[in-house]
């Protein structure tokens, strides 16, 4: 009587994104120092002893689900094209949209609320490769744009804040307290940018007719 095939052991890739995804989970639900690697074992259905095979360190884990999760290269390949034309409405369209895309996991957001409320190093980690990349990238630009004379001369970095601040305020709103949406992605990153943008634009200067008053 033939035997039933054996179930295939998962590689050693396999049982690595196994147990990032375990660890982002719990990570994201209980912050890193409430994390065990036990409990990381547990989730993932290994032994803790495997867990250190391929991360020696809870730090280690954590920048792991870092590398694997944020993927923002091709992104600002892009922003950088949209750039070189100085289309700042394609600029700024696509960096709000790729902050509040619909149907994005909400692990990342909570990683980096429990990071930074921990106040360990792990926190400038996370802001560094999911915040203030975008910043820099925005910031660059702006300054460009009121170089060409086309905005207003603010400051560079607290206007690229502002923008980025206002499309995490509204990540906070839907993917943390669950406040319903009540527009759709698009028209929702349209008003973000239109908004932005009417604020930002340097507007041209009126002429007076000479001897007249403006009311």
């Amino acid at each position: 009587m033939r035997q039933p095939p054996r179930a295939l052991r998962p590689s050693s890739r396999e049982r690595q994104a196994g147990l990032i995804a375990a660890a982002a989970s719990l990570f994201a639900a209980k912050g890193f120092n409430g994390t065990t690697t036990k409990e990381i074992a547990k989730a993932a259905g290994v032994s803790e002893a495997l867990v250190f095979k391929y991360f020696p360190t809870k730090r280690a884990l954590y920048a792991a689900i870092l590398a694997e999760k944020v993927t923002v290269n091709e992104l600002l390949e892009a922003v950088e094209e949209a750039a070189k034309k100085r289309d700042d409405h394609r600029v700024f369209t696509m960096i709000a949209s790729f902050r509040i895309r619909p149907g994005v996991d909400s692990t990342l957001l909570r990683l980096l609320l429990f990071s930074a409320l921990e106040g360990h190093e792990l926190s400038d980690m996370f802001f560094g490769k999911h915040h203030k990349v975008f910043y820099d990238h925005l910031a660059a630009y702006i300054r460009t744009r009121i170089d060409d004379g086309a905005f207003r001369p603010l400051d560079p970095l607290l206007t690229a804040r502002a923008f980025i601040g206002m499309v995490v305020h509204h990540r906070l709103l839907h993917e943390i307290f669950g406040v319903p949406m009540h527009q759709s992605h698009e028209d929702t990153v349209a008003t973000y940018v239109d908004l932005f943008l009417t604020g930002l634009i340097k507007k041209p200067a009126v002429r007076t007719t000479p001897g007249r008053r403006s009311r």
